[in-house]
């Protein structure tokens, strides 16, 4: 079997068994149905259901993506967290406009936000990195996201003291640490079915606030 048949020998979106959207019942806003959504991936089992693929394009187009996890959904926006200084922040400093992509293939469900991602400010991001495990911190306090690394024992070594920095003192917090919310100008919801056609449902935002309408698939 070549490497294409066995991709295409691979099972997909498992049916029968998934929800339904209906768009006559909707709610109003992206936000409302995000978190109905996203709770009944989390009864569902769906492993890291937080989980979301952020892409950004830097001032010359090249655009660049990775997994995080989700932090929040308020009516402001979506809620996640990195180094200012690092990939993600350099892009969003110079291009602001993002996407949050979310897939959870048990549910047969897609979602994805598109808008502007801007820092949320210090309070906002000290209570981020404060509310994190002291493994994340040390990760976080550490700050030399993707330069280049001359072995594994200089990270062994810098993650070890930063541990212990932040066991020492629960209030310390990396200066370059940022929480951001993107707010989004358009949220896409995609169900499968279990049998028929596929739902994409889209919201846009506009000066009367949000509306939503059906799109091809």
């Amino acid at each position: 079997m070549t490497f294409r048949e066995r991709l295409r020998a691979l099972p997909t979106i498992p049916r029968p068994g998934l929800p339904a959207l209906d768009p006559e019942a909707a709610p109003a806003t992206p936000h409302e149905l995000f978190v109905t959504w996203i709770d009944e991936a989390i009864d569902a089992g769906v492993l890291l259901p937080q989980a979301a693929i952020l892409s950004t394009a830097d001032t010359a187009g090249h655009v660049h993506a990775r997994t995080l996890l989700l932090k929040d959904v308020t009516a402001d926006g979506w809620w996640f967290a990195s180094q200012s200084t690092g990939p993600k922040g350099r892009d969003l400093a110079a291009n602001p406009h993002a996407a949050l992509t979310f897939l959870w293939p048990v549910l047969g469900r897609q979602v994805k936000v598109t808008g502007s991602a801007a820092p949320a400010g210090p309070e906002a991001s000290r209570a981020d990195f404060l509310a994190r495990s002291d493994l994340s911190r040390a990760t976080g306090l550490v700050n030399h996201q993707s330069e280049p690394l001359a072995s594994q024992e200089e990270y062994v070594g810098a993650f070890a003291e930063a541990l212990r920095a932040v066991t020492a003192d629960p209030e310390l917090v990396a200066p370059d640490w940022t929480a951001y919310v993107l707010t989004p100008t358009e949220v896409e919801f995609w169900q499968a079915p279990d049998n028929g056609p596929q739902t994409r449902l889209r919201y846009v935002v506009g000066a009367g606030g949000w509306t939503s309408g059906l799109l091809w698939p």
